[in-house]
């Protein structure tokens, strides 16, 4: 299914954590200028791909096309509380099949989370949108992939193929930005 473009968006802890020792995203974790970047860039995209504890939870998030991992289906169906939704188990059906199942067959795809769905595509991404907030940390944190904090995520990004591109300040009080990590070639 080469006509979709595969994108990860995260915004990390300088320790690597994108949620809390209660796997929730805490306000530190959140910045204006990183929430209109990210939902921005969910506006441009034809498909969200997260686990049952990510959500975007913004205005646009019920118009937007889903698909939501899970374990308590065996392959794919229509999530009975979002019409833009389809519940997809990877052990029971394809990507591509997901995919063709939420009508989506090109495009981009925005890959939002948890560790685990990053981890399943970081021998696929396109672009890997990695924002950071350096001073803040999460001791005992939920890691951003598998594999953090003993390795950073840069590190991980590296190893799957992807080279970082030129930072984009997105808070320039925090310091936070954010920095796309691309397919070499």
């Amino acid at each position: 299914m080469s006509a979709l473009r595969i994108e990860g968006y995260v915004i990390v802890s300088a320790d690597g954590m994108l949620a809390n020792a209660k796997h929730v995203m805490p306000d530190s974790l959140r910045f204006k200028g990183d929430q209109e970047f990210f939902n921005a860039a969910l506006d441009r995209t034809g498909l969200i791909v997260h686990g049952r504890h990510s959500f975007e939870g913004q205005p646009n998030s019920p118009k937007r096309k889903r698909l939501i991992l899970t374990s308590k289906t065996a392959a794919l169906a229509a999530d009975p509380s979002n019409p833009n939704a389809v519940l997809w188990n990877p052990a029971g059906a394809t990507f591509d099949e997901a995919c063709d199942c939420a009508g989506v067959r090109s495009g981009t795809v925005a890959i939002i989370g948890g560790p685990e769905v990053f981890a399943m595509f970081l021998d696929r991404y396109d672009t890997f949108w990695l924002s950071q907030a350096p001073h803040v940390r999460l001791p005992g944190g939920q890691p951003c992939l598998p594999g953090v904090p003993e390795r950073s995520p840069q590190a991980i990004l590296a190893a799957h193929g992807l080279k970082p591109g030129e930072p984009q300040i997105l808070d320039a009080s925090h310091d936070v930005s954010v920095t796309p990590w691309r397919r070499a070639g």
